[in-house]
């Protein structure tokens, strides 16, 4: 098998072996239920959108005493932008909950399926002797 790579070996001035690859088995253990990770993860993320709302409204208070002061207009514009930035800190906060419920309902959820709608395949006689042998009328 080594001569098929011969004249690549000689092109590129280098000397190459073949290594057989161990085959390693590992079994994965499902994991059923991320309860504790995902709960830690919700207050990591929680604690940190406080954070910054916090850092946020302290921060409007100083542009705004900025703004009053020396009245400038772009004082103003970073005020507005600092005060959309918060509400939307604030938005995120609200969507983290329905995320974290989402994610609680979804553990919880079972499926069931339900077939509404059977079809039958064949002609008319087909279907009037089963109905008369009283196939489709028995419950199996």
């Amino acid at each position: 098998m080594s001569d098929n790579y011969d004249s690549i070996d000689k092109a590129l001035n280098i000397e190459s072996n073949i290594v057989e690859a161990k085959k390693v088995s590992a079994e994965i253990d499902s994991v059923k239920s991320k309860g504790p990770d995902i709960e830690k993860d919700y207050e990591y993320t929680r604690a940190n959108l406080y954070s910054l709302i916090e850092k946020g409204q302290e921060a409007i208070n100083g542009i705004m005493e900025l703004a009053g002061e020396g009245g400038s207009p772009r004082a103003y514009e970073v005020a507005g932008q600092l005060i959309k930035s918060v509400a939307d800190t604030t938005d995120k906060l609200i969507d983290l909950q329905k995320k974290l419920k989402d994610v609680e309902e979804e553990t919880v959820k079972t499926t069931n399926n339900v077939t509404n709608n059977a079809v039958f395949v064949g002609s008319t006689s087909e279907l009037s002797k089963l109905l008369k042998q009283g196939f489709l009328n028995s419950k199996e």
